[in-house]
């Protein structure tokens, strides 16, 4: 059994197909299928089901391959580790970030961190929260940007800004005679929203708690992106609620958009980025925070934390 062999079943084991699985992992397709059957000889189980190049993960596959994330994690920490021993800031960081945050604070935040680490680059993973909590456990990713609250066991987290929410309407809509939008009336109209998965969208429902009831009630349009849900709201279709990270810079359409605050105390989230306990590259965190820190994307507010410089001190505490 060999370690190439363990990412060849992962590579499987994401792809189900061995054509994609051969060109995910870089081998031809013979070389990878030889590979996969040579460890279930050894180890006396079929792992997967073949069906015309398609692959299926039998029972006792799923807990081998979950055992291969491990030992692979395993591997990856022991390099880590001797690469600490020599620069934490040296070599790439696998970043995974929500969708919701990913466009709007990379265009920033690259620049400042290749200025500040030009040894560390970003591996970069857009996904949902859960796929990327999946894959930060797995040791797939060394950290991710998430909203909050996240407390999942294992990992620690660490604040970097707060936004408020707006409402984005069509120019003609009859709520630009407001300069406030009561939470309560989104329920009225027809609200634009991401589609299921989408930590966003839970928290725009929360806004308003009618929200849910008329979203059961009625067919509510989903887009996939925030991008598109604005494209969508341009061409007069519904209102939507957007982070006010994503308003500044907006495109030429722009001018058929319009934006409210909300009245009383505005909606928020908070930003942060979490990484496992384990982790060993503990500057590499807090160069990662620090670049955040001199981003300037636009409608947010920065946090600063009295203890950050003890961070290295806790994660190596904690590991």
């Amino acid at each position: 059994m060999t370690l190439t062999e363990l990412r060849y079943l992962i590579a499987l084991d994401k792809e189900r197909h061995f054509g994609r699985a051969a060109r995910r992992a870089f081998v031809s397709q013979p070389t990878l299928s030889v590979a996969v059957k040579k460890l279930e000889s050894e180890l006396g189980v079929t792992v997967f089901e073949r069906s015309r190049g398609e692959a299926r993960v039998t029972p006792i596959g799923r807990r081998i391959i979950e055992q291969a994330y491990r030992v692979l994690g395993e591997v990856s920490s022991l390099e880590a580790v001797a690469e600490q021993g020599r620069d934490e800031l040296k070599g790439p960081l696998r970043l995974g970030v929500i969708y919701t945050v990913g466009p709007y604070l990379l265009p920033h935040l690259i620049p400042r961190l290749r200025e500040a680490t030009p040894d560390m680059p970003l591996v970069i993973e857009e996904n949902f929260t859960g796929t990327l909590t999946q894959q930060l456990r797995n040791n797939e990713l060394d950290a991710v940007i998430v909203a909050m609250p996240y407390d999942v066991p294992g990992l620690s987290t660490w604040a970097l800004y707060d936004e408020s929410f707006v409402v984005v309407m069509p120019q003609n809509h009859p709520w630009t005679a407001r300069d406030e939008i009561d939470a309560n009336d989104l329920a009225g109209e027809d609200l634009l929203l991401l589609g299921p998965g989408h930590c966003f969208r839970d928290q725009v429902l929360d806004i308003c708690a009618e929200c849910r009831d008329a979203e059961r009630d009625r067919q509510t349009q989903a887009g996939s992106s925030l991008e598109t849900i604005r494209h969508m709201v341009a061409s007069g279709l519904g209102i939507t609620v957007l982070p006010r990270s994503s308003i500044p810079g907006l495109s030429e359409e722009s001018r058929l958009l319009e934006t409210r605050p909300f009245a009383g105390e505005s909606p928020t989230r908070r930003i942060a980025v979490a990484w496992r306990k384990s982790f060993p590259r503990p500057r590499a965190i807090t160069a990662l925070r620090e670049a955040v820190m001199r981003c300037e994307p636009g409608g947010v507010r920065l946090l600063t934390d009295a203890t950050a410089s003890n961070l290295e001190d806790e994660i190596a505490l904690e590991g």
